[in-house]
């Protein structure tokens, strides 16, 4: 099944390493070069969602500038979860790439 768009970027931004959410969400956002934002409820709910799943896993918890500061990491059932969805996009593209290239769609 395919992953929804934030699922895929939050996974991405922690196959880099452990961060704290907002951390991620500056990730996810450069990552996709601005086109996608996302807002701390939204993280946090994708992010319970994935710890249930068993894809995220909460790493430690930090305090800085008094402020709390929990740091998720991606599980090897993530990692393997985001590389098949990986795969899964680039055939895609391929396919779309062809068939582009033989209508004339594509120089």
């Amino acid at each position: 099944m395919a992953l929804r768009e934030p699922t895929f970027l939050i996974l991405t931004s922690l196959a880099g390493g452990s961060r704290h959410g907002y951390g991620i969400i500056q990730d996810i956002a450069e990552l996709s070069v601005g086109r996608v934002r996302l807002r701390a409820g939204t993280l946090y709910g994708s992010l319970d969602r994935l710890v249930d799943e068993g894809l995220v896993v909460p790493d430690r918890e930090e305090v800085e500038n008094g402020r709390l500061r929990r740091y998720y990491r991606i599980t090897g059932e993530g990692h393997s979860v985001l590389a098949a969805e990986a795969d899964r996009m680039i055939a895609n593209a391929r396919a779309a790439t062809a068939r582009l290239k033989m209508t004339g769609g594509m120089v």
